[in-house]
């Protein structure tokens, strides 16, 4: 006999696999297991102090759980959900698990006579007991604005610059990265992150942060900056012209210019434009015509500027590539791409800073990143070393709504004001 065979012919570790699956369906049917079964915790509603003669318990929305389950929990069950006015931003469809409801009661044996829950960081949904049911109204929640200025070196990135000068009393983690990505953006047109900085490079920046009537803190959005880049230095102030909000220059000529000056954002460099690079795939030394992001898979591209999608999909040792095409002549590429934005093809139109594609590793690529090519008339150039011109100047009718508006925020950024006035 064969070793690893049972008598029957069996193998062994087919008969053993058999008996193992028969007892698991044994204990499985019986309710009663040979071993402690491990069940997950869930959080238990919470009775606090309401302060105004009420009791409160705080209860959570449990994944896969709905609103009707979780009201019964609490014995209600006469509030009839789908009538809800749909601008009540309740529809039980769409909530998602780890919202956190109040019920408030008489006492804590006592059916709740209101119910509320923060749907959204601006509004609360509450309804309160009447003579014949429920009555729901969105009550808004009030944030005050306040500025806030902070500054310091940019000794590696952005993020890690701002991550280091802006405390959790001032802003969390989630909400300084949304500061440091709304400063990239600001100078997405004058300043590459990632082949500009340089040692003794400085960051001035004043943000609104909000703070709700209840103590809450949130990044609002950023009012003016001042960035010493490479011995330059670059301001940029918000206003609003013609109802359009947008950044300008101290001499008020729009930051905003064609093209952006990279299409990925908090990334590296893996390989430059080159007339004579090894390819690590190849195996083969060849001209470069793009240049190499590195980013993790699935981070969002960008179009560069307003364009024409020339074609999207499959292109040899591109991968998955979009093309776009753009005024005088101009045409981008976007190789390597791991899939392609909804809605976009060839034909379609797509705007400056629009999400088309994600970063992958499709075609000849050995790890995940966007290759990014700029061509002028067929001709491929670094895309870091376009000029991409000056940006336009404000209105004349708004210039001097402008000036008042900057001298403020050159105020709060503790900055010269001598700056030229036209």
């Amino acid at each position: 006999m064969l070793a690893g065979r049972s008598s029957g012919g069996l193998p062994l570790r087919l008969l053993g696999a058999v008996l193992v699956l028969g007892g698991a369906a044994l204990f499985a049917t019986s309710g009663h297991w040979p071993w402690r079964r491990l069940d997950l915790p869930v959080a238990r509603p919470i009775l606090v102090d309401a302060g105004d003669g009420l009791s409160e318990t705080l209860d959570t929305l449990r994944r896969g759980e709905t609103l009707s389950q979780l009201f019964a929990r609490h014995g209600i069950t006469d509030l009839d959900l789908s009538r809800l006015d749909p601008s009540l931003s309740l529809d039980p469809r769409r909530l998602r698990s780890g919202l956190i409801f109040s019920f408030r009661a008489v006492s804590p044996d006592s059916h709740p006579t209101h119910i509320s829950v923060r749907t959204a960081p601006e509004q609360r949904v509450t309804f309160r007991r009447v003579a014949d049911g429920w009555d729901p109204k969105v009550e808004p929640i009030t944030w005050r604005s306040e500025p806030v200025k902070i500054e310091g070196a940019i000794d590696n990135s952005l993020y890690e610059a701002l991550d280091a000068q802006v405390g959790d009393d001032q802003l969390d983690g989630p909400n300084r990265q949304r500061l440091a990505w709304d400063l990239a953006d600001i100078y997405a047109w004058q300043v590459d992150f990632t082949r500009d900085i340089q040692p003794g490079d400085r960051f001035r920046v004043v943000f609104e942060r909000l703070v709700s009537e209840s103590g809450e803190v949130r990044f609002g959005r950023v009012l003016a900056g001042d960035l010493h880049i490479s011995g330059k230095s670059l301001t940029a102030f918000r206003f609003q012209e013609n109802g359009r909000t947008a950044f300008f220059d101290a001499d008020g000529n729009s930051l905003r210019r064609a093209f952006l000056r990279a299409p990925v954002q908090f990334r590296r460099i893996s390989s430059t434009f080159a007339r004579a690079r090894f390819h690590p795939i190849l195996g083969i030394t060849r001209r470069h015509e793009g240049t190499d992001y590195a980013a993790a898979p699935g981070t969002p591209v960008m179009a560069a500027g307003d364009g024409v999608v020339q074609r999207a999909g499959w292109s040899g040792g591109y991968g998955n590539l979009i093309e776009l095409r753009h005024r005088n002549g101009i045409i981008t590429r976007y190789g390597h791409l791991r899939g392609f934005a909804r809605g976009v093809r060839a034909g379609a139109r797509v705007t400056q800073g629009q999400t088309i594609g994600f970063v992958g590793s499709t075609g000849l690529a050995s790890g995940p990143h966007l290759h990014y090519e700029f061509r002028v008339n067929g001709i491929a150039k670094d895309s870091r070393r376009v000029e991409l011109g000056n940006g336009a100047p404000i209105a004349a009718a708004e210039r001097a709504a402008f000036e008042q508006e900057r001298n403020r925020l050159l105020g709060l950024l503790g900055a010269s004001s001598a700056v030229a006035t036209h």
